[in-house]
């Protein structure tokens, strides 16, 4: 992909909704074949951003449609699932991100190629370093995070570039002994690989590995530009070329049909316990301490589904509307687009839109919510 390129890309937060469990992932593929975005990525998770306790319909429109906080699709089977309806536009499909150290990267791996065969070269496999709640509750050690991390990318890519011959690796995480990787490439390539992470060592890592860097944690658009130097900075030292990396985001975007509508949003329980995920850096650009501690890193380290609805309602109090718009990106589609334009000029080129709308209290803003994101989507086509 050519860097300078300015594209776009929609995610779906892949919930179990009501009536037929495909009903989202394909709104949200027909809402992307109608904004023009270059991919559609899934998240993987098994707990949730938003804590369940809050997660009720008279706090949380979107609650009568997906009621479940934590219902989510396994990614890669539903990745699958919407390759094989991926007949009207190709689009490009991809994980935003999945966990390195959750899931042998031998099978990452053997997934994220199968995709690629499947969209016919059109797979895009997030790689992070993954979050505390998808990964100690369920025995996986989150001790190393990044360690496990960049022993997972390095097994990945040498089973990747092993042509079917066995593989004998050491690792203290992810050892190969006659390892065996034998499925093949499309028309010579194997997927994109996206890593999201913000750290100075996961920065590096971007810069030697990484065709695009995509993170998801809240910064300013001037710390954005000094990270991607720090990437490009590391990719100079590995020998690449630091333009062939992609200066990608995951951005949470709360939009609706009108101002008050917006502001509603903003101020709704859910959007302001959405701040319990950003790190005590955000909270203390505002002048207030996050309650979990000054040293809170943000969702990296959150366990969501522990607080109690009390909790979680005393911490979300602390929130400000303009917290709440430092970390989201809010407004109209012009102002959506003003606000990315921003970013572009920062460094950013290929933005991936969260429609977090679904915080609005009322289901109806909620639905009518998808027509300004295509047209936010369909206006950052002219940057």
């Amino acid at each position: 992909m050519v860097t300078d390129t300015f594209r776009t890309g929609l995610l779906d937060l892949a919930l179990v909704p009501r009536l037929t469990p495909d009903l989202t992932l394909r709104a949200s593929q027909w809402l992307a074949q109608l904004a023009g975005v270059d991919a559609l990525f899934l998240p993987d998770h098994l707990v949730g951003l938003l804590p369940s306790s809050v997660w009720r319909p008279e706090d949380f429109g979107a609650a009568r449609l997906t009621p479940n906080a934590n219902a989510f699709h396994e990614p890669w089977t539903a990745l699958g699932y919407v390759a094989a309806q991926n007949n009207l536009r190709r689009l490009r499909l991809g994980i935003g991100v999945t966990d390195a150290g959750r899931r042998n990267p031998a099978v990452t791996a053997q997934a994220a190629a199968s995709l690629h065969l499947f969209t016919r070269g059109r797979a895009i496999l997030g790689l992070g370093p993954g979050e505390r709640e998808n990964n100690a509750p369920y025995g996986v050690a989150w001790d190393t995070p990044v360690a496990r991390f960049e022993e997972a990318v390095e097994t990945i890519r040498v089973l990747w570039e092993s042509g079917g011959e066995p593989v004998t690796r050491d690792s203290k995480f992810f050892p190969l002994r006659d390892a065996v990787f034998d499925v093949p490439r499309y028309r010579g390539t194997r997927p994109e690989l996206w890593i999201g992470g913000h750290g100075p060592r996961m920065l590096r890592a971007v810069g030697r590995y990484a065709d695009a860097w995509f993170p998801a944690y809240p910064q300013t658009p001037a710390q954005y530009r000094e990270h991607l130097t720090a990437v490009r900075d590391a990719a100079s030292n590995a020998g690449r070329d630091p333009r062939s990396i992609v200066p990608a985001a995951m951005l949470f975007v709360i939009t609706g049909l009108s101002d008050d509508g917006i502001e509603e949003a903003v101020e709704s329980v859910a959007a302001r316990a959405f701040g319990l995920c950003m790190s005590s850096e955000v909270w203390a650009r505002h002048g207030v301490q996050h309650p979990l501690g000054d040293n809170f890193s943000g969702i990296q380290d959150l366990l969501p589904h522990l607080l109690d609805r009390d909790t979680v309602l005393s911490y979300a109090e602390k929130v400000s509307p303009a917290m709440v718009r430092d970390y989201c990106v809010v407004g109209k589609p012009d102002e959506i687009r003003d606000q990315i334009a921003v970013w572009r000029d920062h460094g950013l080129r290929y933005p991936v839109l969260v429609n977090f709308s679904s915080v609005h209290p009322k289901f109806g803003p909620v639905l009518t919510s998808n027509l300004p994101i295509i047209r936010a989507l369909r206006k950052l086509r002219q940057l």
